[in-house]
């Protein structure tokens, strides 16, 4: 993993100017649960990589694929939705695999400072953090970019499509 890590890293500088991969690495050597969330990002389609630093300097790694990872879609929002769909239940939902994985679900300012770094998403759709207040009326929030620009969508949280999966992230 660190070697895919490091050959993206390099082959996408512009991702992450102001970070030096040597850092990402000896962070990441003393860091076995990150290493497993990397692994499983990597294995369901994401092609994760840095895209920066938080203000308190914890490294950004987050699922950089062109489109939502294929290993991740065809699922609903929650584990409510799921429960709550009376007919052709998608087999699990977003928040049951980030149970799974201890991976972070993207919210809206980080998916747009994903797209600060390139264009993704430009045939697919991916599922991002939603409000409570959102939530608690059935609804949840999805992210897309279309004709130039970013767009935050609302669907039925128990709403499930084949383009739409979820971008996943660490901080290290």
């Amino acid at each position: 993993m660190l070697n895919i890590l490091k050959t993206r890293f390099l082959n996408n500088m512009n991702r992450h100017a102001n970070v030096k991969r040597e850092e990402v690495e000896a962070k990441l050597l003393h860091n076995e649960t990150a290493l497993k969330c990397l692994i499983y990002m990597e294995e369901t389609g994401g092609e994760p990589d840095v895209i920066g630093v938080t203000s308190d300097s914890q490294i950004i790694i987050c699922d950089c694929s062109k489109e939502s990872p294929k290993g991740r879609r065809s699922l609903c929002y929650d584990h409510e939705a799921l429960i709550s769909r009376k007919k052709n239940a998608p087999a699990s939902s977003v928040f049951d695999e980030i149970d799974k994985t201890k991976i972070s679900l993207m919210d809206e300012f980080l998916y747009k400072k994903l797209q600060e770094v390139g264009e993704f998403d430009l045939a697919s759709s991916s599922w991002i953090l939603t409000p409570s207040d959102i939530r608690e009326k059935g609804g949840a929030l999805f992210c897309e970019r279309r004709y130039g620009h970013v767009f935050v969508f609302h669907n039925g949280a128990d709403s499930y499509y084949s383009n739409r999966g979820w971008r996943g992230y660490i901080l290290i």
